[in-house]
């Protein structure tokens, strides 16, 4: 079956499949240029069989080509090269293309290829990543900024010259591959529908996952964004999407962002959420010029409430809420809709005074209760609430509702651009009709896909729920979704930043898996992490060497073998050893097994209790042993005094369900075990850790020091980070 032609859009050739088709050897093949713009590359067989999908086509390359482990020796270096394929789209995307080159460049210390020892599809899709970006890459590789991948990207260059040369010639223009995206949008919107979705814009399959998408008439410098949190909780996964979203397009029109904090609602918003969003904010990176309150607008909301009465455009309704909720659904007029102004303006009053009257009342706009969209069916504008706010006490006992808040103080701040998630759609009209009613100047609105994650709740009053039964730690629990409890678990923000801005080429946007937020975060991390050595003390079994030491040594070791900048480490050396249980029962009589940072030893005797379980092992150091010829790598630790105690903690999802279903209540599929504690001993050089450092421990996994040593009594807390990996529940 062979190769008859390869179809691409001829604005997105797949510069990667190009490549690996030539430095591979594959003849020259017919090139169809697909119809569609979006459409995938795809390879078409003589047979008339057709594959599809940049990757796919690489893979494919991988498997045929006469180059040596073009596709990895193994499965498990062919499951390194599909990591590498599912990081190479990061390097299109905008703001982290940089942070991306950074990553590499660091991996690729100490490293000739990407994975194992030989040129693969790794190499090649990382190495067209960055020449497809054209100018931005050229202008990086000229500077010393990162001098690794420079070497690693010039070797390749070179040692394939000739296949690459054709190909940068042929399909990278001097701003980059394929066709450069314009900045201002050349499509005019009418103000009555003047919004543009995210998610239709982002590329589809086959293309490069982005934001490059225009904001509807943004000029450069005149773009104002704001990020709107409200102080009823921590800022989760979900509101740093929007955060980061304002920030980028902030950063492309060179505008500015202001955050802005809609505290209308005073039952549920504290100042300890405030100063817990701005720390949230300063964590994410996100740059503002200003931060506002709605509550600033207060006055004059309430005088454009009473404006809008007086013209008839808005009345004072006391129609039990149940009742109009009904009246709403089924778009029948209330009976205090044609009140006269004067007797409207009467019950206002009642309203500001907070009366027993009052307190019967809202106020609402006279749109259109026939209209299809229901949120147009006259909505609530104000209500009475006389709890104290958290900012102004009780000098109010009437609050706006966010539907008639946002547009006024977006238009009053200036800002041209409200980006917004999709689940508000079907209130856009009622925001335009809003700011019509009140003469105010326009806003376009932009919307963005909400970030919903597997087996996660981001509703603040779920979460409140678990903090307030004490389910969870609080508001920073590792177990939340919130910025602090995903940070507090081990998460970097540059894996959360890449994260999202990988969101733009996803066609699932609204159910995330979190194991592949931290795939990303595991690269970040292990190329720099220190290694340190753990034992379960539970049942830990002693070896003895009977031709070790006699008295014990220590050698400074590196604390990470492929990353200096680790630091160093002390290892002591000595004859009898602690094993994790489970280690030694694997070991058979006479076996030789592999002591990591030691050598090879021969285990002679193993002594086991009445149910079978080893109590102790002896055995004799091989030092000329093979360490290739072992199946057993094993980490031990001496036996002295110097160890220190460990507290390992693991976590799991707080709901069993991946998704719940409209209607269905969290507290019916709660997880009844979503932490376990193990206690373990580490070696000395665990004393030095710091709160907030990250390291793995070897065989065990990437942990976060979230309680360093304080005295031998109390043990060191460490939390373990996920890595990517599906894993069962706790028991």
């Amino acid at each position: 079956m062979e190769i008859k032609s390869v179809a691409f859009p001829a604005e997105t050739p797949p510069l990667s499949v190009i490549a690996a088709a030539k430095v591979a050897g594959i003849p020259p093949l017919p090139i169809a240029t697909s119809a569609s713009p979006d459409s995938a590359p795809s390879f078409h067989f003589s047979n008339g069989l057709k594959l599809q999908g940049t990757y796919v086509l690489l893979r494919y390359i991988g498997r045929i080509a006469s180059i040596p482990h073009f596709y990895g020796q193994n499965a498990y270096e062919s499951g390194q090269i599909d990591e590498w394929l599912e990081y190479a789209p990061v390097l299109s995307s905008g703001s982290a293309f940089e942070t991306a080159c950074k990553y590499v460049d660091s991996y690729l210390e100490g490293r000739t290829f990407l994975v194992g020892n030989f040129l693969s599809i790794a190499d090649i899709a990382i190495w067209s990543g960055l020449a497809g970006t054209g100018l931005r890459w050229e202008s990086l590789r000229k500077s010393k900024k990162f001098q690794n991948l420079v070497r690693w990207f010039n070797s390749v260059l070179a040692e394939y010259s000739d296949a690459l040369t054709e190909v940068l010639a042929t399909y990278v223009g001097k701003r980059g591959l394929g066709k450069p995206v314009p900045v201002k949008s050349k499509e005019h919107q009418s103000v009555s529908q003047p919004t543009k979705s995210v998610n239709g814009d982002i590329s589809k399959a086959g293309s490069k996952p982005t934001f490059e998408v225009d904001l509807p008439d943004a000029e450069i410098g005149k773009v104002k964004l704001r990020f709107a949190p409200e102080p009823s909780g921590y800022l989760h996964i979900g509101h740093s999407k929007a955060g980061l979203l304002n920030q980028y397009f902030a950063q492309r029109y060179q505008g500015q962002v202001i955050v802005r904090f809609d505290d209308t609602n005073p039952a549920k918003e504290s100042n300890e959420f405030v100063d817990n969003i701005l720390k949230d904010i300063e964590t994410l990176g996100i740059k503002h010029e200003t931060v506002t309150f709605t509550s600033d607008y207060f006055p004059q909301l309430m005088e454009m409430a009473e404006n809008l009465i007086r013209q008839g455009k808005a009345y004072v309704d006391d129609t039990p809420r149940e009742e109009m909720q009904k009246e709403r659904m089924d778009g029948i007029e209330s009976k205090c809709r044609n009140n006269s102004v004067q007797e409207n303006l009467k019950l206002w009053k009642e309203m500001i005074a907070g009366s027993e009257r009052g307190l019967q009342c809202c106020v609402r706009g006279k749109l259109d209760m026939q209209d299809p969209n229901k949120s147009l069916r006259d909505p609530v504008y104000y209500r009475c609430n006389p709890i104290p706010h958290h900012r102004i006490g009780s000098k109010y006992k009437i609050y706006p509702t966010y539907d008639f808040a946002c547009p006024f103080v977006d238009s009053i701040e200036g800002i041209t651009h409200a980006l917004r998630s999709s689940e508000y759609h079907d209130r856009n009209a009622q925001y335009y009709r809003i700011q019509e009613d009140m003469g105010l100047r326009k806003v376009f609105l932009y919307e963005f896909s909400r970030l919903n994650m597997v087996y996660t709740l981001l509703s603040k009053r779920k979460l409140l729920w678990f903090v307030q039964n004490g389910k969870v730690d609080g508001w920073d629990d590792p177990r939340f979704p919130t910025v602090q409890g995903i940070v507090r678990r081990g998460l970097k923000i540059e894996a959360l930043i890449q994260f999202i801005l990988e969101q733009g080429a996803s066609k699932n946007l609204n159910l995330m898996e979190w194991d592949k937020l931290w795939t990303i975060n595991k690269k970040i991390i292990d190329p720099v992490c220190p290694r340190h050595t753990a034992v379960i003390e539970e049942r830990r079994v002693l070896l003895t060497l009977t031709n070790g030491p006699e008295k014990p040594f220590v050698r400074i070791i590196p604390r990470h073998k492929k990353y200096e900048g680790a630091g160093e480490k002390a290892t002591t050396f000595t004859r009898r050893i602690w094993l994790d249980y489970a280690d030694a029962g694997l070991i058979a009589a006479d076996e030789e097994v592999t002591l990591m940072d030691w050598g090879n030893a021969i285990i002679k005797g193993i002594e086991k209790d009445r149910e079978g379980k080893v109590t102790q092992l002896t055995g004799v150091l091989h030092p000329e042993g093979s360490v290739k010829t072992t199946k057993l790598k094993l980490t031990w630790l001496p036996e002295t005094n110097e160890l220190v105690n460990l507290s390992l903690v693991e976590f799991d999802y707080l709901i069993t369900k991946k998704k719940l279903e409209e209607g269905e209540d969290f507290l019916d599929v709660l997880n009844p075990c979503t932490k376990k504690e193990t206690a373990a001993l580490g070696d000395s050089n665990i004393r030095n850790l710091k709160r907030g450092e990250i390291l793995q421990l070897e065989r065990k996994g990437y942990f976060r020091c979230d309680m360093p040593y304080v005295r031998p009594s109390k043990p060191v807390v460490l939390f373990a980070i996920p890595d990517g990996r599906q894993q069962t529940g706790l028991k």
